[in-house]
């Protein structure tokens, strides 16, 4: 290959390994190294296209997977989960547009993430009969204990046979839309894995775990893929999701090596595992990365089936869904600055969704109006183009106040982090001390409780932390629901016709100018003193001269992210291009970026 890619090789001692499980391997071309590659990919949520932001599209993807297809017929290629949900381009469709690209791809297995499951448990099945590769979990059991999923296969690649078991994460009942798992267990990671082992020993050579289970701390012990690799004996490699973890090197645990290539299509995983004499000899770990991808052409079968479906869902766009009898405000200027009638639709959507006691979600996530007349699915789409994910967290009061000031202490000056509400209420008083500005807070008509736990939906940027909001961080998540979009368009359908206004959700104070009084001081008279003049030559430095380039702003370009991208931070760019408002750019406007 011509990549450059890190390389981590972690020698097994297979023979402890294997005399603990008491298994003996018999495998083609003894005395021989025979060699296997597993390709992987995960949390890819419906990210087809590349995008500066995102990863390096499918069609990349599958470049990269047809070099490496041929110089090694021995290749598999597998997904760790949360594919078919995300992006419009997958929601349109309900998952069938990304299995149609995936199976062009021609992916050899997946394995159900949590997000899987947005569509119900029945569409997964139908997607699951639509793909040419099976979608795995070896813990999913339905209420007669049978699986609901395939829950292993085997594949033999030169004489070499690979067992492959999924696990998906036991948080899809509260990280996935709640309907789509009624009537499901979800079995202990750890004593499903054992389960797989014991049946897979005698019957193959390579052993694989294929999990969407992650291994962030939040998760519980024995709900993370590095608990399965702590406790379950025998398994040699884990292709992990769920928690977007970035393993250039693999994560060694134990005998087992967990490996995970982030999210969205950034990354593409690689893993060689070369047997020896009938055993598992080594396996080195590694990832080729997006910057590296963009070099190579897109693949064009697979761009072919890409452009195929965006302009097939055009038709989809255009679905009208229902009425607005008045114009839905959107636009940056007034999002950004206070309650707007499009904002108390979404927030209102949102609230219908999940019962929550009271929503907020960022304006700067509104991106455009509708105009009064009929509503599309492409209008919803083109407000809100993000694909976020509506989420419940309980959290306490005065955490919620805490929340209100930050998204309030810019105010008068429009702010993406401003704070649209349902159920609740609130003033600004920019007259007063920051963090002290947010007053009268009403929830469900009674005085915010700075000691009570309320149920919060908001969108799973805020809940990440986005915009500063490091409090949600802390709230416990409850639930996991559709995307905004889904949300707000499944309330436009049920309605019919919607009139939204600005009811007072949203109230500021005007901000007071007060003039200090100019205090004239007497100006004292001091006695000048001539000095002698020296005459010291000056000797002209050189002066280096700064060279820029021209950065076009694009749509939905903030200038956080601009600044990201060329190694800078947003207040040095605001200042170099005499930025008022930092919230306040837009498409078309030219940016002088200095030359690093």
């Amino acid at each position: 290959m011509l990549f450059k890619r890190k390389l981590f090789v972690c020698f097994l001692v297979v023979a402890m390994v294997f005399s603990t499980v008491g298994a003996i391997f018999a495998v083609e071309n003894v005395g021989e190294e025979t060699k296997i590659m597993i390709l992987h990919t995960n949390d890819i949520h419906g990210r087809v296209v590349e995008d500066r932001f995102d990863g390096m599209g499918f069609d990349r993807i599958a470049t990269l997977v047809n070099q490496f297809r041929s110089e090694n017929e021995h290749v598999l290629l597998l997904d760790a989960g949360d594919t078919f949900h995300g992006m419009p381009i997958a929601t349109l469709e309900r998952g069938e547009s990304i299995v149609r690209i995936m199976n062009e791809v021609e992916y050899d297995v997946m394995v159900a993430g949590n997000h899987e499951f947005n569509y119900g448990q029945e569409r997964l099945l139908e997607l699951d009969e639509m793909a040419n590769f099976p979608v795995l979990s070896a813990n999913i059991k339905k209420e007669d204990g049978s699986y609901l999923l395939t829950p292993y296969i085997i594949k033999e690649l030169n004489g070499v046979k690979v067992g492959i078991f999924g696990l998906t994460s036991p948080e899809t009942l509260f990280k996935s839309h709640p309907a789509g798992t009624v009537g499901l267990t979800f079995v202990n990671p750890v004593e499903a894995a054992k389960e797989m082992v014991e049946e897979l020993q005698d019957e193959v050579d390579v052993i694989i775990a294929l999990a969407h289970l992650g291994t962030d701390e939040s998760t519980k012990y024995e709900e993370r893929s590095s608990a399965v690799a702590e406790e379950v004996e025998g398994i040699h490699l884990i292709v992990d999701g769920h928690s977007h973890s970035l393993f250039e090197e693999g994560l060694l645990v134990g005998n087992t090596l967990i490996v995970s290539a982030e999210e969205y299509g950034k990354n593409l995983g690689v893993v060689e595992i070369t047997m020896k004499d009938g055993q598992v000899d080594s396996i080195t770990a590694s990832v080729i990365l997006k910057e590296e991808a963009m070099e190579l052409e897109q693949d064009p079968t697979v761009k072919e089936v890409v452009d195929t479906i965006i302009e097939e869902q055009k038709l989809i766009l255009s679905e009208v869904l229902g009425t607005t009898t008045v114009h839905l405000e959107g636009e940056r200027e007034t999002a950004r600055a206070g309650e707007t009638n499009l904002g108390n639709l979404i927030t209102d959507a949102m609230q219908d969704a999940t019962g929550a006691d009271f929503v907020v979600t960022n304006g700067g996530g509104i991106r455009a109006s509708i105009a009064e007349g009929k509503i599309t699915r492409g209008d919803v789409i083109t407000v809100l183009p993000f694909g976020n994910v509506v989420v419940t967290k309980e959290i306490k009061g005065s955490a919620v106040k805490e929340a209100l000031e930050i998204g309030s202490k810019g105010y008068p000056e429009p702010s993406g982090a401003i704070l649209h509400v349902a159920g609740m209420s609130y003033t600004i008083d920019p007259n007063q001390p920051e963090g002290e500005r947010v007053i009268d807070i009403m929830i469900q008509g009674e005085p915010l409780d700075l000691e009570r736990d309320y149920l919060m939906a908001t969108n799973d940027f805020l809940a990440a932390g986005g915009d500063g909001y490091t409090m949600f961080v802390e709230a416990l998540t409850i639930t996991d629901y559709m995307s905004m979009d889904e949300a707000v368009m499944e309330y436009i359908q049920e309605k019919q016709v919607v009139a939204p206004q600005v009811e007072g959700r949203i109230n500021g104070v005007a901000l007071e100018i007060v003039e200090e009084p100019v205090i004239e001081e007497p100006v004292v008279e001091e006695p000048v003193v001539e000095e002698p003049i020296v005459e010291v030559p000056v000797v002209e430095e050189p002066v280096a001269e700064v060279q820029y380039i021209i950065y076009i702003v694009q749509p939905n370009d903030w200038l956080s992210r601009i600044a990201v991208e060329y190694n800078m931070n947003w207040e040095e760019l605001q200042v170099l291009n005499e930025i008022r408002n930092a919230d306040l750019i837009f498409p078309g406007q030219e940016l002088r970026i200095p030359v690093q």
